[in-house]
């Protein structure tokens, strides 16, 4: 019997005979009582009790007897913890582990790897990364994904964390930065990498193909690296070549990668971005749906503003930024090099996705830099920029790009309300904040934020399903908890059962709230009193705790793939 199923079978052991000796003394670690239990299937609440021992949830419903700790949870709701399908948290939980915007939210797993992971890294790669950070800085002690995650599980985080290996991380460790197709022999090695990342506990391929050098990449290569996640147990998630004038395209991409590789499918962060692009989501939905029809799993992901946030990079053609960003900015300082950019910004990209041109430089809000001298200009339009120096929006953008030796953290206005409304009622539909789990102090105050940072669940709780009434509680905290846990492949996590990890949240349904702005981001969500990761109390009574039990969450293909 090898060590993991000895473990395993220890665990289930220890289970039943400490809730026996525990049920003979009269009493668990913590019950929590009375609250209304939507315990992640999508079943409406039911009012109840929840027992909890060590780290797992042993009973739901009726429980006899004391708990060593008693909450009552009158009048609230107690849901398994909730799931970040796309977290920036790889570097916020090293400045701040407590994770406090995402924790007092009710989110207990950050799942991480859009396009790009901490790992696995190459010399030049480290060397690289470290030169490149901005107000968060870390000595980079780890090479492989596996490394990374028990790296932060050791210093210890409040969150669980989970991750996809990147695409372009992997690319980039065999290809470097440049627009080049890999050899079979390199290929071979990318291939080796995802393996490696799949056995030590990666959920998947995740690829980011708007941004370079991501965006290099094509569809064989993808298929190529997808299907050794897929052998693994893994999938592929992707923030798709197009969300505007090509999305349609880009959808067919991501089923034709799934079809081909035998890996389940997400879609990142799905949007129509660019007013002209609005009217694309029922043809969108059309294809998932046949795809899923057909016997393919494909599903998505969403946050709840009509904002994005991303970086000048993605105002700018990708050949300009083959290299990576030092080489990018050199070639911004030629005069000639300046105007061609400039004038393929003022178009659609005809091989790259311009959201530039879809929000318009009075619809962009500059949000994150790394030169102190120009952080004053945090908040502003890029058009107002362009006012105050008397340069074009073009000229200004390429400017900042310079000056600042990054890529700016820029927010896009491209979305409609009404698809967001349309698309938090899709059941195949789960939330990310796409952004890092921060806090109200200290360093993250340095920079600007997108109000998802702080507010994309509780906004789907409060003003979605309270006050709009788009969908019930029960499917919210489903689409929150156990659908994503379930097309993830993660085990014994996303659901109120004996025998689950006990990560569970006890919030306000009538209270519940956002606060977050885009001219007053860094303010905390309203409504989330306790939340348990691993058994712990994070949040007791809105105040974190201190208590740092998160853990790394393996994907299928642990220990199972070298």
């Amino acid at each position: 019997m090898d060590m993991k199923r000895r473990l395993a079978l220890g665990a289930a052991l220890w289970l039943s005979t400490s809730g026996m000796a525990l049920a003979a003394e009269g009493g668990h670690d913590v019950v929590i009582r009375g609250g209304t239990i939507y315990d992640g299937s999508g079943a409406p609440g039911v009012v109840g009790d929840v027992a909890i021992d060590g780290d797992r949830v042993v009973a739901v419903g009726k429980v006899a007897g004391k708990g060593r700790t008693e909450i009552s949870a009158a009048g609230m709701a107690v849901a398994p913890g909730f799931i970040n399908m796309l977290s920036w948290a790889t570097e916020s939980l090293i400045a701040d582990p407590k994770s406090q915007s995402d924790i007092r939210q009710g989110v207990t797993l950050e799942v991480m790897g859009e396009g790009w992971s901490m790992g696995p890294l190459n010399a030049t790669m480290k060397a690289t990364e470290t030169e490149r950070q901005g107000d968060i800085k870390y000595p980079i002690e780890w090479t492989s994904l596996g490394d990374y995650l028990s790296w932060l599980e050791k210093r210890g985080i409040a969150p669980n964390v989970a991750s996809f290996v990147g695409a372009a991380t992997v690319r980039v460790h065999e290809l470097g930065e440049d627009d080049v197709d890999p050899t079979p022999e390199q290929l071979d090695r990318m291939r080796a990498l995802v393996r490696q990342a799949m056995d030590e506990g990666a959920l998947g391929v995740g690829s980011s193909l708007i941004y370079a050098p991501g965006s290099y990449a094509e569809t064989d290569e993808l298929v190529a690296l997808t299907g050794e996640a897929a052998k693994c147990g893994g999938m592929y998630i992707s923030h798709m070549r197009s969300e505007g004038d090509r999305l349609e395209e880009a959808v067919d991409e991501l089923i034709e990668i799934s079809k081909r590789s035998g890996a389940p499918a997400e879609i990142y962060h799905l949007k129509m971005a660019g007013r002209e692009n609005w009217g694309k989501l029922a043809p969108v939905v059309a294809k998932v749906e046949a795809a899923r029809a057909a016997g393919q799993r494909i599903t998505a992901d969403m946050y709840t503003y009509t904002a994005g946030a991303t970086g000048l990079d993605a105002a700018m053609p990708t050949w300009v930024q083959a290299g990576g960003l030092e080489k990018w900015i050199e070639r911004l300082k030629d005069p000639a090099t300046r105007k061609r950019v400039a004038a393929e910004m003022q178009k659609p990209g005809n091989d790259w996705e311009n959201l530039y041109f879809g929000a318009g430089a009075d619809k962009m809000i500059l949000s994150g830099f790394k030169n102190d001298a120009l952080k004053p200009l945090t908040g502003k339009t890029l058009a107002e920029v362009a006012r105050m120096r008397g340069k074009s929006p073009e000229e200004t953008a390429m400017d900042l790009v310079v000056e600042d030796g990054s890529r700016v953290g820029t927010v896009y206005f491209l979305m409609s309300e009404d698809n967001v409304r349309a698309q938090i009622k899709l059941p195949w539909m789960s939330f990310g904040s796409d952004a890092a789990s921060q806090a109200t102090e200290g360093v993250f105050l340095k920079s600007g934020a997108h109000p998802r940072t702080y507010g994309n669940f509780a906004r789907l709780l409060g003003r979605y399903v309270r006050d709009e009434k788009l969908i019930p509680l029960e499917q919210a905290v489903h689409r929150l908890t156990t659908l994503p846990a379930t097309n993830l492949g993660i085990k014994e996590r996303g659901a109120l059962k004996p025998g689950y990890f006990a990560d569970v949240v006890i919030f306000d349904p009538a209270a519940v709230a956002d606060r977050s702005t885009f001219e007053a981001p860094h303010q905390y969500s309203l409504g989330v009193r306790d939340v348990f990761v691993n058994g712990a109390a994070v949040l007791k009574d809105g105040e974190p705790t201190g208590a740092t039990p998160g853990r790394a969450v393996r994907g299928a293909g642990w220990g199972k793939c070298r």
